[in-house]
């Protein structure tokens, strides 16, 4: 009977690590045959204007290099029309091209395609020129601590109504899993997230896991529940997150695609200002928890998740830690001043034109990271890729620049928009490090 319980907490906790990982973003699986493109610097970091040589290489599956291959590339700043392209081909399996470098901080993209036997291949690498120089677009608006400072006011007049609902078949030795839904900014809007909390007596610490982007379930965080803390997962949209899967695709395609533009001309009815302030609520409902000590609570997420637990910690003095992974919604006016588009996307590609409007751009302000960094004052540690296409190092640099609270920054430089599971152990262990006070 032992065990069968040990190799159940292990498959549990194989599963947990698993969608934790898709939470963030997949790594990429291997492929028949592997662009690799490498920069002449091992940290992929250079001096403003300094040159950069890049060496090309392709291998098969058995990592045996592919001779004669022609490839196109393009190299330019990141998601922008390219300053240069052409095509190579990779005699004796290697190719090499030196580039002129950026003339001011950012980060320069090398990108390559390549076809074989009737499949095109992709690679790329993005170099980073003085990028802890980098500097938002976006400014802060002269009344934006006012803002948020009366909207949680006026939410903190909302009664928690907190509706706790025991999740039985989810529920192990060591943890009791709840679905819990609480009153959000205004009467009758709700917040629903699902919450583990140790069985065994004692005060405890508690981590706020705050979603990345989509319309989707969640299971809660059983595994990190079982090393001592309570975890609170929250969905943003209103919804229980415990119905059937076809609910939240239907959803997803439907009432709630494009969530991230609805009502953008009014900051007062955007749409990310109930889910801010809900971020909010969900620490009050952590303070109403018996089982909780009252003092260390801690909040992380990746992509929109990167960027809410910034806020949520900006907004909220009782955060004491924060964890952040590629974050979302980072100097987003920037992309009408020639800089990259991080998610949403608010002024680039098919919105372009729709949203590219004075009072648009203005509520946009209200709402982007970089501002709400600035006034951050919570120990944080960070993690992302220089090969992230959703959310750039440029966009992110933007915001982690303007922190003046103690940060610690961990760069896995090949990384796209999705993390190793080493960055998902790292994240834990900081947390519980700084909750638990130990060394």
């Amino acid at each position: 009977m032992k065990e069968i319980k040990f190799i159940s907490k292990i498959i549990a906790l194989g599963i947990l690590l698993f969608t934790s990982i898709i939470a963030f973003g997949q790594v990429p699986k291997k492929q028949l045959v592997t662009i690799i493109i490498t920069p002449n610097h091992q940290d992929w970091l250079y001096k403003v204007g300094e040159d950069v040589k890049f060496t090309v290489s392709a291998v098969d599956l058995k990592d045996q290099p592919i001779l004669n291959l022609k490839m196109d590339y393009k190299i330019g700043p990141e998601k922008m029309n390219p300053t240069l392209s052409g095509n190579l081909t990779l005699q004796n399996g290697k190719a090499e091209l030196t580039v002129k470098g950026l003339k001011e901080p950012g980060f320069l993209r090398f990108s390559g395609n390549a076809q074989v036997d009737g499949k095109w291949y992709y690679g790329l690498v993005t170099v980073g020129f003085d990028p802890l120089s980098i500097k938002p677009i976006v400014d802060m608006p002269n009344d934006f601590k006012e803002f948020w400072d009366t909207a949680k006011t006026v939410a903190s007049k909302i009664p928690l109504d907190a509706h706790v609902r025991l999740l039985p078949e989810k529920c192990t030795e060591k943890i009791n899993v709840y679905e819990v839904n609480v009153q959000n900014y205004k009467l009758n809007s709700r917040i629903y997230g699902i919450v583990c909390i140790p069985k065994a007596p004692g005060k405890y610490p508690a981590i706020l896991e705050v979603p990345s982007a989509g319309v989707k379930p969640i299971a809660g965080n059983v595994a990190l529940a079982e090393r001592g803390v309570i975890t609170f997962n929250i969905e943003i949209h209103g919804i229980p997150v415990t119905l059937d899967p076809i609910v939240y695709t239907d959803l997803r395609a439907g009432a709630l695609d494009l969530y991230a533009t609805f009502n953008l001309d009014d900051r007062d009815e955007y749409y990310f200002k109930r889910v801010y302030l809900g971020c909010v609520r969900a620490v009050d409902y952590i303070y109403s928890l018996p089982e909780f000590d009252g003092y260390n609570i801690a909040v992380k997420g990746g992509s929109q998740g990167g960027a809410l637990a910034i806020i949520t910690a900006a907004l909220d003095p009782r955060i004491k830690y924060l964890s952040s992974t590629h974050p979302a919604l980072c100097d987003e006016v920037g992309q009408l001043q020639g800089r990259p588009a991080s998610w949403p996307n608010l002024f680039s590609g098919k919105y372009k034109n729709f949203n590219n409007k004075p009072d648009k751009i203005a509520t946009s302000k209200y709402f982007d990271v970089v501002n709400f960094a600035k006034l951050l004052k919570t120990p944080g540690f960070y993690t992302w890729g220089f090969n992230d296409t959703t959310c750039p190092p440029t966009n992110t640099y933007a915001a982690y620049n303007g922190i003046s609270a103690p940060k610690e920054l961990k760069i896995f430089k090949d990384t796209g928009h999705w993390v190793y599971p080493q960055q998902y152990i790292d994240i834990n262990e900081w947390l519980l490090k700084k909750l638990k006070q130990v060394d």
